[in-house]
């Protein structure tokens, strides 16, 4: 009777799984995955309120108001009051409207750093996986060459670079330091796709190397980059908030962005923690979001795990 059983649930989940594609089965074990379903929510809020934060923020956040401003004093900082949710900054301006408008930045500069990087990390990866060779090697030698420096120290060293700091040359430092990342990356599924039975039956019968390379390597190698590229955005706000912090972003005061705000924050943290611990939150929340959504999708496409 066991034995029947054993057999009749064997053959259920089998029935489950039969004709569903890879990205469909992915699909299927995340929306039952209590992490997965966690992290879609935090960047679900996160992307929605970035969008619509113009829209949300019940001030102006670059308006220093009067009530808030005459409450303003060496060692004060105003608090929570009527109209003003979490009180003044550290120049009379809502704190809680600011910080709803500094998720667009981050979304901004998160999202384009990861762009770039890709774009670029895919090209050497695809480049030294497709030629092999001379090509492969001069290329990964410039990504380990990267890869030797932390990631922090050398988005540093290039936002240093740059004469003015600005959102621009924030998204290019953080993107170069992701470059790496992606090509490795790209460029292992690439070599690992080389000597599939499918690749070595396209190339006996005469198919061009570049049909080969963009219709059969290729589509077959970008599970992994797109699961890393979640993971990437995590690490981008995070060093886009950090170079901000170290006064290597945009210097405007008035921009709205958390990595800013907290650096600004410190001279008043004996004063008004606020104004350091929710900016803070904010960046750890998000990153948590996207690194929970990320290594869920990352074990939902494993083959391994595949039931």
């Amino acid at each position: 009777m066991a034995t029947l059983l054993n057999r009749k649930k064997k053959v259920d989940d089998l029935a489950e799984t039969a004709g569903t594609s890879l990205a469909a089965d992915a699909f299927r074990r995340m929306s039952r995955s209590p992490v997965a379903i966690v992290g879609a929510v935090l960047v679900a809020a996160f992307v929605l309120l970035a969008i619509f934060a113009p829209f949300l923020a019940p001030k102006d956040p670059f308006v220093r108001y009067p009530e808030l401003v005459e409450n303003l004093r060496a060692g004060f900082v105003p608090g929570p009051q009527p109209g003003f949710l979490l009180g003044s900054d550290e120049l009379g301006r809502d704190f809680f409207s600011r910080l709803l408008v500094a998720s667009q930045q981050s979304l901004v500069v998160g999202v384009g750093a990861t762009i770039v990087g890709l774009v670029i990390g895919m090209t050497i990866g695809v480049a030294a996986g497709a030629f092999g060779g001379w090509v492969d090697t001069a290329l990964m030698r410039f990504t380990d060459i990267l890869l030797s420096v932390p990631s922090l120290l050398l988005a540093i060293s290039i936002a240093a670079l740059f004469s003015r700091g600005s959102q621009t040359t924030v998204i290019i430092a953080v993107a170069i330091v992701s470059v790496p990342i992606f090509a490795r990356l790209l460029r292992g599924a690439m070599l690992a796709q080389r000597h599939s039975d499918h690749v070595l039956a396209a190339t006996a019968l005469g198919v061009k190397r570049s049909t080969i390379v963009f219709r059969h390597m290729l589509p077959n190698s970008l599970g992994p980059v797109i699961v890393q590229a979640t993971l990437t955005l995590a690490t981008s706000i995070i060093d886009a908030a950090a170079l901000s912090f170290l006064g290597l972003g945009d210097p405007d005061p008035n921009r709205a962005e958390w990595g800013l705000m907290l650096s600004k924050s410190q001279t008043y943290f004996d004063v008004k923690p606020e104004l350091a611990f929710y900016p803070a939150a904010a960046i750890i929340v998000v990153a948590l979001g996207f690194t929970l959504l990320g290594e869920s999708l990352r074990e939902s496409l494993d083959p391994k795990n595949r039931r």
